[in-house]
């Protein structure tokens, strides 16, 4: 009987380290793939609401509309690359106040007379790791809405 037992418990020896490997496999590596997918998308929603209070604000402190909307592009470009997520994949366009991004998107060009209020639309492709270059149907879009000083002398 002592000689079963023993051939039985010397049988599992080494046994903890292909289940830790197989586990680790399985479960570990999926997940550690969704966290970095969720933070990719994360990463863009934030680069996408920068990008458009920045950009915003370019707008609204520049002394004419041609000017403007070159600092707004460089203003998001910069926002953009400071969540690590290529300035290439940011767009910029402008919706009257009140609308919605998705609605009427590029249809408006502000003036920046005073009292003027506009909604700046960022949009940001967000690429998920690991995915081929050609799935970028994954985008974030941020809005900031813009009112321009009614006391302004442009």
């Amino acid at each position: 009987m002592r000689w079963l037992r023993a051939r039985l418990r010397g049988g599992e020896r080494g046994s903890a380290i292909v289940e830790f490997v197989f586990v680790a496999l399985v479960v570990f590596v999926p997940l550690v793939y969704v966290v970095a997918g969720f933070s990719a998308v994360q990463r863009g929603v934030f680069a996408a609401t920068a990008a458009a209070r920045e950009a915003g604000r370019a707008l609204a402190t520049a002394p004419d509309a041609g000017s403007g909307l070159a600092r707004a592009e460089r203003a998001a470009q910069l926002a953009v690359a400071d969540q690590s997520v290529d300035a290439t994949d940011v767009r910029l366009s402008f919706v009257p106040a009140g609308v919605a991004c998705d609605d009427g998107a590029g249809g408006y060009a502000p003036t920046l007379a005073p009292g003027e209020e506009f909604s700046v639309c960022a949009t940001v492709t967000v690429r998920i790791p690991l995915l081929p270059e050609f799935v970028d149907a994954n985008t974030a879009t941020g809005q900031f809405v813009v009112e321009i000083d009614r006391y302004v002398d442009r």
